[in-house]
């Protein structure tokens, strides 16, 4: 039997976003429909008093861990959920995830990725699972892959840990990252029908942070090498088996790569002498510019995505999240004394990333 492939994973800010939505005018007494063409990345934040989101709470999902829970850890503010993501040509259809979990009915959608991959997990099984709050879930943990399946539906919202999308093996008590190697994780990707890839901020962890003690490519080994080639080289080996492995006339899988997510550890980024990093910031980076230009791992994943020979699309979502240096949990994250600018509250800035996500899935 044919399957036809669909990839969602290649493309720059100004063609990775074109949607068709359709959108209905008053017509001679009666509604038409209109198709417009719209890049739904391209677009300004603004604050919304009438909207009734955000679509869940800590309260009423349990799965938020007290890591992004920024309201049970005492931030004052609210004004952070309430703003919404405006595409300048066209309006962004609201969530529906009762009609996402009925287009992929039967199916496995995975998050392959760093923390900030599973920041994004977290944030869509609590928009599904806000959509059927009565539905009969099960949720399974083992190792670094959390499943999360809507029974009903017989949809499963899968994470699979991998900070750098390759190898990173135990060897005689050392942790060695293979920057040209994809092994299990590979294997596991082959079987899933929606993949949501990320990586990037692992990467630029040092000390006891950092998830690996050697780095290996070939027969050379570093104690460390310069993060951002890491990154590339990385990124390369992934979309090498992306080229090897994705073969339209077998195999039936949407890929989707999400752009590289901000932090904020620094206000001179966005031109504020008078603050530090994200603490106590309550309000978006005002316009649609980003003083600190554009993000620096943009320009190597855009190199390395380049190569891949599928039809792709990126999920773009670099420049509009740059703008909100207020969503992250600050100090209002699950350690005391720290201040977290690189993750991001929930809810908060990933259910847009999410709202992006499904408006592309369910327009293709």
């Amino acid at each position: 039997m044919a399957f036809t492939v669909i990839m969602f994973l290649v493309g720059t800010a100004t063609t990775a976003g074109l949607l068709r939505l359709g959108h209905y005018l008053n017509h001679m007494g009666g509604h038409k429909k209109l198709e417009v063409e719209c890049d739904i990345f391209h677009g300004r934040w603004e604050y919304d008093h009438a909207d009734p989101h955000p679509l869940y709470s800590p309260r009423t999902c349990p799965f938020i861990p007290n890591q992004f829970d920024c309201q049970s850890n005492g931030r004052p503010d609210q004004d952070y959920i309430k703003y919404r993501w405006k595409p300048y040509s066209c309006t962004l259809p609201p969530f529906n995830g009762k009609r996402l979990l009925q287009r992929f009915e039967g199916k496995r959608i995975m998050f392959v990725g760093d923390s900030v991959g599973y920041n994004q997990w977290l944030s869509l099984v609590c928009m599904l699972h806000s959509a059927v709050p009565k539905a009969r879930y099960l949720l399974e943990t083992k190792g670094g892959l959390s499943t999360l399946t809507f029974q009903a539906h017989n949809v499963s919202v899968m994470f699979s840990r991998n900070d750098f999308l390759v190898d990173i093996v135990d060897d005689k008590n050392e942790r060695i990252l293979k920057l040209d190697s994809i092994g299990n994780g590979g294997q596991l990707w082959k079987d899933v029908d929606v993949l949501v890839f990320n990586t990037w901020n692992e990467g630029l962890q040092t000390g006891k942070k950092q998830s690996w003690d050697v780095i290996e490519e070939g027969n050379a080994r570093h104690k460390d090498i310069d993060r951002l080639a890491a990154f590339e080289k990385a990124l390369t080996t992934w979309a090498k088996w992306v080229n090897s492995n994705v073969d339209p006339k077998k195999t039936n899988i949407l890929f989707q790569f999400q752009g590289v997510s901000p932090d904020h550890t620094n206000s001179r980024d966005w031109a504020d002498t008078n603050a530090k990093n994200c603490k106590r910031q309550t309000r978006p980076v005002a316009g649609h510019n980003y003083p600190g230009g554009r993000h620096r791992g943009e320009a190597i994943l855009d190199k390395v995505l380049g190569t891949i020979s599928k039809s792709v699309r990126l999920l773009n979502v670099t420049a509009l999240s740059q703008l909100r240096k207020d969503g992250h949990p600050s100090s209002y994250g699950s350690s005391k004394g720290a201040v977290d600018c690189t993750h991001w509250c929930l809810p908060g800035v990933p259910d847009t990333w999410n709202e992006l996500l499904s408006a592309t899935l369910l327009r293709y």
